[in-house]
C-alpha cells in the first residue's frame, strides 16, 4: 500500500467504477456516496452512525479488480479520517471474504491498496462485489471523510479502440442506462 499526492497515469489500468451501482450504510444529508466519484477534492462522503462504516459496490458481473485508490486528507479532515480499512471482496454479501487490512498514518493524498491476489500482481480479485470497512478513525473519531474512491480493473485491449468505445455509448443510449 502507498499514498501518492496524485494518481498516476496507469496505460495498464482503468476505472471500473462506473459499472458498479454504490451504496453506503450510511450517509449525513449533502454527503452522499455519489460524492466519491464527483472528481472533486473539495468534496467527501461523510458518515453518519456507528463504526464499521462501509462503501458496497455491486457489480452486474464478474469483473477483475486490480487496486482501490482512496483520496483522503487527514490535515482538513483530522478525527474522520479513516486509520484502519478492511477490503473484501465476493459474489454476494454472503459470501463475501477478508482480502486485505490496511493501516493508514495520517494519509494526505491517495491511498493506492493493490487488490492482486499474488505478489506479482497479475492474478487480480475477480468478485461482483467489493467492500471497504472503515474499521477506525484517527484519534478514536466516530463518523468518517472519504474524498474520492476509484476501483482499477486491467485494461482490455478491445477497450482501446474508438470505434468500440463509441458503440458501446450508444448501445447506452439505446437502453436509458446510466450508473
Amino acid at each position: 500500500m502507498s499514498v501518492v499526492v496524485s494518481l498516476p497515469v496507469d496505460h495498464e489500468s482503468r476505472d471500473i467504477g462506473e459499472l458498479a451501482v454504490w451504496t453506503a450504510t450510511s450517509a449525513k444529508s449533502g454527503n452522499g456516496v455519489d460524492l466519491l466519484r464527483d472528481g472533486r477534492d473539495d468534496t467527501y462522503w461523510q458518515s453518519d452512525g456507528t463504526q464499521p462504516h462501509v462503501i458496497t459496490l455491486s457489480f452486474q458481473r464478474k469483473v477483475f479488480m486490480k487496486k482501490l485508490a482512496m483520496l483522503l486528507d487527514y490535515r482538513m479532515d483530522e478525527s474522520y479520517t479513516p486509520s484502519k480499512i478492511l477490503v473484501r471482496v465476493g459474489d454476494s454479501l454472503a459470501d463475501l471474504y477478508d482480502l486485505r487490512t490496511v493501516e493508514l498514518a495520517q494519509p494526505q493524498g491517495w491511498a493506492v491498496i493493490p487488490l492482486a491476489l499474488d505478489e506479482d500482481g497479475e492474478n487480480y480479485a475477480k468478485a461482483w462485489m467489493l467492500q471497504v470497512v472503515v474499521q477506525a478513525n484517527h484519534q478514536n473519531g466516530k463518523d468518517t471523510h472519504v474524498r474520492q474512491l476509484r476501483v482499477f480493473g486491467p485494461r482490455q485491449l478491445g477497450l482501446l479502440d474508438p470505434c468500440q468505445a463509441k458503440l458501446s455509448l450508444t448501445a447506452q443510449g439505446n437502453y436509458g442506462l446510466i450508473h
